[in-house]
This record gives structure tokens, C-alpha cells and sequence, in this order.
């Protein structure tokens, strides 16, 4: 056992930084939203508030740079959907704002890049479902539009392949669960169609074997899964 969060919530995100500790950001809790973050220090199994985000959100992304910064990106405050970004400084404990998004979005993906870059992928906006992407650079804190998904999608997943492209599977559109599947090239910032999952489904995990199999598992089509399929 350890100690209890400082602050209860649901829809957050955790980071695990370089200095071994894990950020936790965000979420909601009853009826409020939340810009806090906490700290879990492993060593000690302890739990202390660190600097609060400059927005309350949920449904948002959190990723750890090449540099040790965490980048937040878009989701939620309840009342609006979020464009915004920010970086944690783990050394500082304090958050800055960085490039906004040229797209608001949230239920969307966030994926660490070998070039170092964050590819920001699809996600739901209020109002439409996004086939959008758009690329982070840290060395000039800017989000630049790349190529669009085929399939604009929402609760999806994506997977950094060890060829370096992105694979993105399942989700939802207008009501709809989703079985494809799609590669991104990071030379072309082209996306392209590939074979679909066996099942749809969204809210699933994906993990990347040390073989370069993609194992999919669970998620949900109408009730919740508990097929496994490998790409």
C-alpha cells in the first residue's frame, strides 16, 4: 500500500519522468474539473502536489519529451474543448504555456516521435469527429497541420512501430465502432490504410512486442472485450 493522491480524480493522465518519479495531471472529480498535478516518489511511496496546470482539463494527453519535459496537450474543461498546450518542468516544478494547437480536440492520441517530435492524431471537438493531425516541435514550441488521417476517428490508439511509423487502430466515428487501421510515415507525413482489426473496438490498449508484433487487447463494441488480435 501506499499513500492516497492529494486530490481524487478520474480521466487524468501519468507520466513516469526521467528522474524516476510519475506526474499525475488533470482529470475530474464530481462536477469540477481539474488543473492540479501530483507526484508519486517511489522511493519514499509518497504522493506531494506539485505546480497546478494553467487549464483544468480531461480527456487529454500527456508526453514525456526526449528533453524530460512533459508536454500536455488539449482535452476538456467541461465547458469548452481545449486547444491549448503546456510543458512541466520536472526541475522547476512550475508550467509554461507552449504553442497552441491549430485544432481544438480531446479523446485524441499523442505520440513521441524518433526525430523527437509529437504527432497529435483524430479526436472529437464538440462538434465533429477529426481526421486532423498536427506535429510538436520542441525546439520551436510549434504545432504544424501534417497529413489527415483517412478516418476521422475518436478513442482510438496508436503505437510507435520500430520502423518508426504510427500505427493508429479502431475507435469510433458518428456512432460507429471502428475496426480499421492506419500507418503514418514521419518522411512523407502521409498516412496510409493497412489490414483491419479482426474486432472493432475503442478504448482499447495496444502494446509493441519486443518481436515488433502489435498486440491489441479489450476495449469496447457494445459491451466490453476480451479479445486479443496481433498485427
Amino acid at each position: 500500500m501506499t499513500s492516497n493522491m492529494n486530490h481524487s480524480r478520474a480521466v487524468h493522465t501519468a507520466s513516469l519522468l526521467s528522474n524516476g518519479k510519475v506526474l499525475i495531471t488533470g482529470g475530474y472529480y464530481g462536477n469540477s474539473y481539474l488543473n492540479s498535478a501530483d507526484l508519486f516518489d517511489p522511493s519514499t511511496n509518497t504522493w506531494t502536489t506539485t505546480g497546478s496546470m494553467n487549464n483544468a482539463r480531461y480527456v487529454h494527453t500527456a508526453s514525456v519529451l526526449t528533453n524530460g519535459i512533459v508536454l500536455v496537450t488539449a482535452g476538456s474543461n467541461g465547458g469548452s474543448y481545449l486547444n491549448s498546450a503546456e510543458m512541466y518542468d520536472p526541475s522547476t516544478g512550475t508550467w509554461t504555456t507552449t504553442g497552441s494547437m491549430n485544432h481544438a480536440r480531446y479523446s485524441h492520441t499523442a505520440s513521441i516521435l524518433a526525430n523527437g517530435h509529437v504527432l497529435v492524431a483524430g479526436g472529437w471537438d464538440g462538434s465533429s469527429f477529426l481526421n486532423s493531425a498536427e506535429l510538436y516541435d520542441s525546439s520551436t514550441s510549434t504545432l504544424t497541420t501534417t497529413g489527415n488521417l483517412y478516418g476521422a476517428r475518436r478513442e482510438h490508439v496508436a503505437s510507435v512501430l520500430p520502423n518508426g511509423k504510427v500505427l493508429v487502430t479502431g475507435g469510433s466515428y458518428e456512432g460507429s465502432y471502428l475496426n480499421s487501421a492506419e500507418l503514418y510515415d514521419v518522411s512523407t507525413g502521409l498516412w496510409t490504410t493497412t489490414g483491419n482489426m479482426i474486432n472493432a473496438r475503442l478504448a482499447h490498449t495496444t502494446s509493441v512486442l519486443t518481436n515488433g508484433d502489435i498486440l491489441a487487447t479489450g476495449g469496447y463494441f457494445y459491451f466490453s472485450l476480451s479479445t486479443s488480435e496481433l498485427y
